[in-house]
């Protein structure tokens, strides 16, 4: 039988999340098989009245397809997707598996590759401007390891987090949103750490469900020669099948002019994938309520209580400072006192000290009023 709560998940992720219309085309791309979410997602989109499209993509097979790779081949495969991709209105993409570094030994210059064209090609360039979508993973026993809990516990904590009312979070962002149009010059301070920017003229754009599950954002991009200082990252961050620890990064006026990290000459090979790599693309304020602690998988990192993401590469569309990349990295860092602390301000204003908001007209996102 199965779980009533992927049932509700499936209905949330059709039903609001891409707000699936009656003759719309919707693509279910699943990497790594779960079949019963799978099944469930076809069957809401059907009940919407939606045509549901299907593919499915292991990575223990996508590690052999990469690792032999040629430009040719992944030019390929790019075109194909691509075509599928136009003719579709809305898009879930939805990652499992049991094993996150599948990847890692997959060559440096082949997951580039891959990233410069079907990354490029059918993602940045057709999915994520012209469909309503989505993208979330699925609880499995090595997420429940990385998170240190018992499979049923993380499996609890999952459905929390996803099935939350994202609805209250999404009115609730919305002083968040006017704060930062409002805004020219950010600080950020904490252990290792002071940088200044500008996101003057950027628009902030609020993630409450739309887009990511779990979700619980605001982001916007910085003046793209504008940031300047130094940030010490204190949390894990995997890329490309590879986990990222100790990542220090210094900046001058925009530029990426010293990178350290566990592994210092690979995390450079990334930031040298193309010019923007060495910019920042996204500068993002996680506020879900039910997410503490990182995990090693971006999509429940990036939202964590109190934490903000600084993001080599590719600059959305609606939030664009003219950074173009083939990489998008989120690498979080945590700001609550547990994790060293931090604050944020504007325009020299405190609005969040150690990870809670202290201005009146941003407290509805402190955790108590979102849960």
């Amino acid at each position: 039988m199965r779980d009533p709560r992927i049932q509700t998940l499936a209905k949330n992720l059709i039903n609001y999340s891409v707000n699936l219309q009656k003759g719309e085309n919707i693509l279910i791309e699943n990497f790594g098989i779960q079949k019963e979410l799978v099944k469930a997602l076809v069957e809401e989109a059907y009940a919407a009245g939606g045509n549901p499209q299907v593919l499915l993509k292991d990575h223990d097979i996508n590690r052999t397809l990469f690792t032999g790779a040629s430009n040719e081949q992944q030019q390929l495969q790019a075109d194909i997707e691509a075509f599928a991709m136009e003719k579709m209105d809305a898009y879930i993409g939805l990652r499992a598996g049991d094993n996150i570094t599948e990847l890692s030994d997959v060559p440096a210059e082949k997951m580039s590759l891959h990233s410069q064209t079907v990354g490029s090609k059918v993602h940045r360039h057709i999915r994520v401007p012209k469909t309503k979508w989505v993208v979330l993973r699925y609880p499995t026993s090595s997420m429940a390891q990385l998170a240190k809990m018992s499979t049923e516990a993380f499996e609890n904590f999952y459905f929390d987090v996803c099935n939350l009312d994202y609805s209250k979070m999404n009115e609730a962002m919305d002083a968040l949103v006017k704060r930062m149009n409002n805004t020219d010059q950010v600080r950020i301070t904490g252990d290792g750490t002071d940088l200044t920017f500008s996101i003057k003229d950027i628009p902030a754009i609020k993630c409450a469900g739309n887009m990511n599950i779990p979700d619980g954002e605001v982001y916007t991009s910085p003046v793209r020669d504008s940031v300047n200082g130094t940030i010490r990252y204190n949390t894990a961050s995997p890329y490309q099948g590879f986990t990222y620890e100790n990542i220090e990064l210094t900046f001058e006026n925009g530029k990426i002019v010293n990178a350290e990290a566990n592994d210092t000459e690979k995390i450079n090979q990334i930031f040298d994938t193309d010019e923007g790599a060495r910019f920042i693309g996204e500068f993002a304020i996680g506020v879900n309520p039910f997410i503490k602690h990182p995990m090693q998988d971006i999509l429940f990192d990036e939202k964590i209580d109190g934490s903000f993401h600084f993001t080599p590469g590719q600059a959305y569309d609606d939030a664009y400072n003219g950074n173009d990349s083939a990489i998008h990295w989120d690498i979080v860092y945590i700001q609550r006192p547990e994790y060293g602390g931090g604050n944020i301000y504007f325009d020299g204003e405190l609005i969040r000290e150690n990870g809670r908001f202290v201005v009146e007209d941003l407290k509805s996102l402190n955790p108590e009023n979102l849960k």
